[in-house]
């Protein structure tokens, strides 16, 4: 029997004391190498509640969190589980002492059925037939009882994002945590599957559990928290009640500043076009057509938000006009038609007619995680010749150029050796906006821009945004979040499966409106 089964985790004979913290650090420091990750970090997590974490990128948050989980050791400091001091070398020895964690990036095997991932290491002996029947039992169980109601034969790569998320919170409550500690668990989840989420929790809770929500949005740590505890570069600056708080105070806790919580803009004075799609038609390798006849335009000076549920052909539109996808139809950029199939319908040549393009997955299409910050600062401008010639690249010259852009981006730690997967989400994020945007393109696509990024990253993501629109440029906002897109947006167009629903001026916009459009109901505005 391995050490992390059910049977061998801890079992729970009493109710927890509600007097005696169900977690607390005390003292607790990390340093990779120069950058003091955590510094003397003390905290205490009641039992049966909902604590917030929350700080911006880079503040630590997940790196502590990853010490009691077992991932990092501490340099300094104590962890108590129930009022026992415990050592926690590995993750085992977590999962031992009832403390589960669903990663912000799933550790799944995408090829595997939701069952088998959910039994991988907690096997019973050699044989897998007894494991999967007692694992599909355990499922059946725990899915009536808290909502997580999934598929156990379907495989994880066929299954959305929000699914693959409960497979994780089944995964640790199958272990019998009785802890749970979430990182950033919206960031991929469209607003239906994260008000799903919280009622998941929300049910956990009442049955006991005991969670610790990282995040860094305010609207949700209001939300669903019962205590919140607030991080800044490495330290814990506050923990408090969340019904005696507010956003704002949050976020100067965050930030060490009084932060903006809304985007200052004056009207837009749209120019010429430098967008018209017209009658564009995406067909997907399965034969699903993904995009039925949109069309549209964008001005020079304007921001047109894309406001959709996600799937709905929003990720194939920024593709093709990216050029990671061929298309039928017309696209014309200042007037010239662009290659939508043949030789030319590539990313260099996108960038070439003057068009920038944020990926939504940073990860898998914005950046190349092994390689260094700096290398990642010019990918898709390698061949401009003010970089480089032929093979021969100015390495000094653009090093220096990314540690500014870092600097500007407030990329930390602002360090443009390192790989780009040392860095948090957000700061990934940065790295790819600040390299997108300081080009000055005629039209930028942006896909998803504060996915994962904190509050004060957000309001500075936003002003860039308003100030290449100011600049005289065209926009294209695709984002999940439609407080996003109306605060941004001078037009808004909803897009429904593959169809361009309607279109409003942003300062008509309602949410209700917006809303019936993203569920196929059609308001008499379609474009």
């Amino acid at each position: 029997m391995t050490a992390d089964t059910p049977d061998a985790a801890r079992q729970v004979t009493a109710a927890p004391d509600p007097q005696v913290p169900a977690i607390e650090l005390r003292g607790i420091s990390k340093a990779f190498g120069p950058v003091q990750a955590n510094k003397d970090i003390s905290i205490r997590v009641m039992p049966g509640t909902i604590h917030g974490i929350i700080g911006e990128n880079g503040a630590g948050k997940s790196t502590l969190m990853s010490i009691l989980y077992g991932f990092y050791k501490a340099d300094a400091g104590e962890i108590f589980i129930s009022g026992q001091k415990t050592t926690i070398p590995d993750s085992q020895a977590a999962i031992a002492a009832g403390i589960g964690m669903v990663f912000q990036h799933f550790k799944l095997v995408e090829n595997f059925t939701v069952l088998e991932n959910i039994i991988l290491g907690a096997e019973d002996g050699g044989l897998l037939r007894p494991s999967l029947a007692k694992a599909r039992a355990s499922l059946k169980s725990l899915a009536t009882e808290y909502e997580l109601n999934v598929d156990p034969d379907a495989v994880i790569e066929d299954i959305g994002v929000g699914m693959q998320q409960r497979v994780e919170i089944l995964k640790a409550l199958y272990r019998q945590a009785d802890i749970l500690i979430l990182d950033e668990p919206t960031g991929v989840l469209t607003p239906p599957e994260a008000d799903h989420l919280f009622r998941i929790l929300r049910n956990l809770r009442d049955e006991g559990k005991t969670i610790i929500l990282i995040t860094h949005k305010l609207r949700e740590i209001m939300d669903i928290t019962d205590t919140v505890s607030v991080m800044r570069r490495g330290e814990m600056t506050a923990t408090v009640k969340t019904a005696e708080t507010s956003p704002a105070q949050l976020a100067e806790l965050m930030v060490g500043r009084k932060v903006l919580l809304r985007v200052e803009k004056t009207p837009a004075t749209p120019g010429k076009p430098v967008l018209d799609v017209d009658n564009l038609r995406v067909v997907d390798a399965a034969g699903v057509e993904r995009l039925r006849g949109v069309s549209f335009t964008i001005r020079a000076g304007e921001v047109l938000g894309l406001a959709g549920v996600a799937g709905n052909g929003q990720s194939e539109l920024l593709e093709v006009l990216g050029g990671m996808m061929p298309a039928t139809g017309t696209v014309r950029v200042n007037g010239t038609p662009i290659d939508l199939t043949g030789p030319h319908a590539d990313g260099q040549s996108r960038r070439a007619a003057g068009i920038a393009h944020v990926p939504e997955d940073r990860q898998r299409k914005g950046l190349i995680m092994d390689y260094a910050a700096w290398e990642n600062s010019v990918f898709g401008y390698h061949r401009d010749p003010t970089i480089g010639r032929g093979p021969l690249m100015r390495n000094a010259a653009i090093l220096d150029h990314a540690a500014a852009q870092m600097q500007r981006f407030d990329v930390r730690p602002p360090n443009p050796r390192l790989p780009a997967k040392a860095f948090s989400g957000g700061n990934q994020q940065k790295v790819v906006l600040a390299r997108e945007i300081e080009r000055g393109p005629d039209l930028l696509l942006i896909g998803q821009p504060t996915r994962g990024v904190d509050i004060g990253a957000i309001e500075f993501i936003h002003q860039q945004v308003i100030a290449l629109r100011d600049a005289g440029k065209a926009i294209l906002l695709v984002s999940v979040e439609l407080d996003e897109i109306m605060a941004l947006s001078d037009r808004i167009a909803v897009i429904f499966d593959g169809r361009i629903m309607g279109e409003v001026a942003a300062e008509d916009a309602s949410a209700r409106e917006l809303g019936l459009m993203m569920a196929g109901v059609s308001t008499g505005k379609a474009s």
